[in-house]
């Protein structure tokens, strides 16, 4: 993320989500802050920029009601990052494939819900939830990495 006088940081960034989500627990009752790090090094590891990373680091904020849509249009952040962010937030009733189409319709957030999709699926946290919910998101998951023409290695 090119950095201008007043931008954030990717660390002030990760300061603010970690903030944000404190307290938060993911489905296996770990702290969520461990999920959105994860989905920020995916991000790095598929080629992403800084932009991109902290739009990782942010892509379940306005989803979870941890911060505002008011916060992010007036937070030091690129354009980018914004527009990835709100491509991410699932909002209330929204159909799958709408959800999709944004993303896809959205430069750069296909990656990161990439990283996303490939922590929510990583085998060892399905492991700790129980075996119906596990069968469920597991479906979940690849109907999603599907809709977004998703390789297995991606």
């Amino acid at each position: 993320m090119p950095q201008g006088p007043q931008e954030l940081s990717l660390a002030e960034v990760e300061a603010v989500a970690r903030t944000a989500h404190a307290g938060q627990t993911d489905k296996a009752g770990r702290p969520y802050a461990e999920h959105l790090s994860a989905v920020a090094e995916g991000v790095r590891a598929r080629g992403g920029n800084d932009e991109l990373v902290a739009a990782a680091w942010l892509h379940d904020a306005l989803e979870d009601g941890v911060l505002s849509e008011e916060w992010l249009d007036a937070a030091a952040l690129t354009q980018h990052t914004k527009d990835v962010v709100r491509a991410m937030t699932k909002r209330p009733d929204e159909e799958p494939e709408a959800y999709a189409r944004r993303i896809l319709d959205t430069p750069g957030a296909r990656l990161v819900k990439a990283a996303d999709l490939a922590h929510n699926a990583d085998p060892h946290r399905l492991a700790a939830l129980d075996e119906h919910t596990a069968r469920r998101l597991t479906r979940k998951y690849a109907v999603m990495r599907k809709r977004l023409g998703l390789a297995p290695d991606d």
